[in-house]
């Protein structure tokens, strides 16, 4: 059995020595005696619970910002019954602490506490382990993506054009920076640029530099983004929206690995890899006369297509407890993590929006929250998931009036008073359904002929009627 482990911090000057061991008997401590040694422990190991040890009353500003520093970990306080009076300490408590106690402590009840805390804290034990945000890696375990890592692997080791395509807010630049990141380059800078982002007037000058006086205001010769990307990467993000003229441009470069400043009459040699990516077909553009062909086949060299977030659904849940970890310094204090609602909200949204979108729920909701976890309604999915359900609902309703209006019309022979009989509605209903549901009414012949073979009442003609 694993041995329980606790953490005492101090805050002021007699407290570790007053600090309950009896109370953890049989656990292991470890002692802080100020904050600063506390953030080292905390840095060099997880701990999932703490009992803070508050002498000084005055230090609370500075306590609420270790705790909120370090919320994963759970919390106990002691400290001096005036303290419970200010407002501020109530707040930490109630922000921060999952119980409290005061001078002198009872052993028995603080035994049990911590007993309890240690339980709590062992049901989310994964959360302890403070995940890095690394700003290449591509999170998450499912099929999709774990093949685009593959790729990225192989593409990364050539040195020729890549061009990543995928929906908006998938990921391409993520992508773009793993392939960076695992290349031969990877010393070199990574410059990225947003075609669509930069006024057309300006992207030659952005992109290729200028000499000095080459237009007016040009007091000083500046060198273009390609020339900046030197031994490195450049990722000219949505470069469908590259203007024609700058097309010619960027081709003359992949093919000749130089460049020409405006207003230069010299060229300049530049070793950059070219990675570009767009959310358009550019293949389609191309048949448009919106994109160059030559250009095109240029740079879809190694080609890579991101998966969208609704081909990653086991992906979710991860993804989002990293933007959660990754932002947490944002989040409201009593905010600790999602409910088993917003879980299954996560999980059952199509995210039109991809990562960015997710991202910008995540943050919302840990900052709008009003409670200790965030609900569907803090990522605002609870109101967007109604109306689906709902339509879900009724298509599946009107599938099955359809479909045993047609098995009853089969086993009738397509008799409509049989049929009716069956389905245990009036034949003038049963019209009125098949009106609705656009299924053809059978003819008087055919009714007429399935009923022939029977018996007819006394005294009354076999009719359809």
């Amino acid at each position: 059995m694993t041995k329980k482990t606790i953490l005492y911090v101090a805050i002021g000057g007699r407290a570790v020595l007053q600090a309950p061991d009896a109370a953890v008997e049989g656990w292991e401590v470890c002692r802080a005696a100020t904050l600063a040694e506390a953030r080292r422990q905390l840095k060099a190991r997880p701990f999932a619970l703490g009992l803070l040890l508050v002498e000084d009353a005055s230090a609370c500003e500075l306590v609420e910002g270790f705790l909120h520093e370090h919320w994963r970990t759970h919390w106990i306080a002691v400290l001096p019954a005036p303290a419970l009076t200010q407002p501020p300490w109530r707040q930490l408590i109630h922000d921060h602490c999952g119980d409290f106690h005061t001078w002198p402590i009872d052993i028995a009840r603080l035994r049990h506490a911590l007993g309890h805390a240690h339980g709590l804290a062992a049901l989310g034990v994964g959360a302890l382990e403070s995940p890095a945000v690394d700003a290449v890696s591509l999170t998450g375990q499912s099929a999709a993506i774990a093949r685009l890592r593959r790729q990225i692997a192989k593409v990364a080791a050539a040195s020729a054009p890549v061009l990543i395509w995928g929906e908006s807010g998938s990921g391409k630049e993520l992508a773009a920076q793993a392939v960076h990141a695992h290349s031969p380059r990877r010393e070199g800078p990574f410059v990225p640029i947003n075609c669509g982002a930069i006024p057309a007037s300006l992207i030659q000058s952005e992109l290729f530099g200028y000499e000095r006086g080459a237009f007016t205001g040009a007091a000083r010769a500046k060198r273009g983004l390609i020339e900046s990307a030197q031994g490195g990467s450049i990722f000219l993000d949505e470069i469908g929206d590259l203007p024609l003229e700058l097309q010619a441009n960027l081709l003359r470069f992949l093919q000749e690995k130089t460049i020409y400043r405006l207003g230069s009459t010299h060229s300049i040699a530049v070793d950059v890899r070219v990675i570009a990516a767009s959310h358009v077909d550019l293949g389609q553009a191309v048949g448009r006369g919106a994109f160059r062909e030559d250009l095109y086949y240029r740079l879809n060299v190694l080609a890579l297509d991101v998966p969208p977030l609704r081909e990653r659904k086991e992906d979710l849940l991860p993804l989002a407890e990293h933007f959660f970890h990754a932002f947490s310094s944002e989040r409201a204090p009593r905010v600790k993590g999602f409910s088993g609602r917003a879980a299954q909200a996560i999980r059952d949204y199509d995210w039109p929006g991809n990562v960015r979108e997710l991202i910008n729920r995540v943050r919302r909701a840990m900052v709008m929250a009003e409670g200790r976890l965030i609900a569907p309604q803090d990522l605002g999915l609870s109101a967007a998931r109604a109306p689906d359900a709902a339509a879900q609902l009724d298509d599946a309703r009107i599938r099955a009036e359809r479909d045993a209006i047609d098995a009853s019309l089969l086993r009738a022979g397509r008799n409509i008073t049989l049929a009716a009989r069956d389905l245990g509605v009036s034949r003038m209903t049963l019209y009125r359904l098949l009106a609705k549901h656009g299924i053809a009414a059978p003819s008087r012949a055919c009714y007429s002929g399935a009923q022939s073979g029977a018996a007819p009442a006394p005294g009354r003609a076999v009719t359809g009627k």
